[in-house]
């Protein structure tokens, strides 16, 4: 048995994970990330390869660095596809955005990570998390390469991804994190690299599709305007080979794929769910997908990894230097993911629960009536607001989908609220009971308008 001592763990070599490590390590700090796959399959991840918010990265891996791997940055809208109506919406997207080689972005981030100070230790399979008698994690134990290991570490980042093995073998009921998660919370993904003969029309746009035949979406997302990414995402409880039956169907019908090769395969799961409301406890910390930092409306969750990422190490860094990494000292990590984006996100998980209580058919009938820009807003933002003359004109277009029109003012309204509530997310854990009460009253009224099943 082999111990390894470090002051922070971080398990998974993901976008959270490097990002943390690299932090921390140019905090001074000793830093290891641990990772299940070897050295070459490190960093390659199952993504739509679309990244809002490419602009702008935390310094401890500047966007200088990753840069290499953007391999279009001419995107700048979105495309939506709705056979049901024989309409395309060209929605325009807020702030910059590009499409990159994943496993390209990866093998840069574990390269920054490596260059700020952290040790990479691969091949490393997590079999439990260690913790003392008041329940403070204290570590990890492993298998490297087969050979069993331990890890002791002041603080374990839990950057394992969505569904993350540490929390099933964690005790955290005695803490204030977020345990309330379940399957239906998540949804699959599956995509395909590939490339085609000639050049595609679409290359400046994000295009995606319903599919037809559960609830779930294709999407394209050009790499390059021959190289593409194509996948789809649904929820856990749906079928995946017929959703993957409804991918190559549609990619047999459209044209410009004629010929076409396949280069790559994955599949993932994703959170489609609000962030967690709290993300911390005593000696551990959950970063990017393992904490459900991901816009549940779109998918999207490399900006938001990279940043939970940066809060959780510098969060880490001030509470090692000042007593210890209690639950009370690592709080100011959940405020900081709340104030930036985390309470943005669960206003948008609002309109996720809307959709899961009306008829798809309906659905993507109303969206073919709505103003591109407000969609655009709302799924970015949150929340939207829209001028007389076209809501005038929207009502023109949507006769006969009143009723759901004003239903969704009704949520839109209920997000608004809930918008304004993560505003006053507590300074500590002591005032973290009373605002969960409020949200939840907030979230009844929420089921209660769209009609549909409860989500937590």
């Amino acid at each position: 048995m082999t111990t390894s001592e470090y002051d922070v763990v971080v398990v998974g070599a993901g976008t959270s994970g490097c990002y943390a490590a690299a932090t921390a390590a140019n905090a001074g700090l000793d830093v290891v990330i641990v990772d299940r796959k070897d050295s070459e399959e490190a960093g390659h991840i199952a993504c739509g390869d679309a990244l809002k918010g490419a602009s702008n990265f935390p310094d401890s891996i500047p966007r200088s660095k990753i840069e290499p791997a953007f391999t279009n940055t001419e995107v700048d809208h979105g495309r939506f596809e709705i056979p049901q109506e024989d309409e395309v919406l060209e929605i325009p997207v807020p702030g910059e955005l590009a499409v990159i080689d994943r496993w390209e972005f990866g093998r840069l981030l574990i390269e920054g990570a490596e260059e700020a100070g952290a040790d990479l230790h691969y091949d490393t399979v997590v079999k439990d998390v260690n913790q003392d008698d008041e329940g403070r994690v204290t570590g990890i134990e492993t298998a490297r390469k087969g050979e069993p290991r331990t890890y002791e570490a002041e603080v374990v980042v839990d950057a394992a991804g969505a569904l993350s093995i540490l929390q099933d073998f964690a005790e955290l009921d005695d803490a204030t994190f977020d345990t309330n998660v379940r399957y239906s919370q998540f949804c699959s993904a599956y995509r395909e690299i590939v490339h085609v003969q000639e050049p595609v029309e679409w290359d400046d746009a994000l295009v995606f599709k319903p599919t037809e035949r559960a609830a779930g979406y294709l999407w394209y997302f050009p790499r390059t305007d021959t190289e593409i990414n194509v996948g789809l995402g649904f929820q856990m409880n749906e079928e995946p080979m017929t959703l993957v039956e409804d991918l190559k169907d549609d990619l047999e019908n459209r044209e410009e794929f004629e010929g076409a090769e396949v280069e790559d395969k994955l599949g993932a799961s994703l959170p489609t769910r609000r962030p967690y409301d709290s993300a911390v406890a005593p000696g551990y910390v959950a970063v990017g997908d393992a904490a459900a930092h991901v816009n549940p409306t779109t998918g999207g969750g490399i900006a938001g990894a990279a940043y939970a990422g940066q809060y959780a190490a510098e969060t880490i860094v001030d509470a090692l230097s000042n007593g210890g990494p209690t639950e009370d000292a690592l709080w100011e990590y959940n405020e900081r993911v709340m104030d930036h984006f985390g309470g943005r996100y669960a206003a948008l998980d609002v309109y996720n629960i809307h959709i899961t209580g009306g008829e798809l058919d309906e659905l993507t009938s109303l969206l073919a009536a709505l103003p591109g820009q407000q969609i655009a807003e709302s799924l970015y933002s949150g929340s939207t607001s829209i001028p007389l003359s076209v809501k005038l004109k929207t009502a023109y277009r949507s006769f006969g989908h009143w009723g759901s029109i004003y239903k969704l003012y009704q949520t839109k309204g209920l997000a608004d609220k809930l918008l304004e509530h993560y505003d006053d997310y507590p300074s500590s854990p002591e005032g973290f009971d009373a605002w969960q009460g409020r949200r939840d009253e907030l979230m009844d009224e929420v089921y209660e308008t769209t009609g549909a099943e409860p989500k937590y």
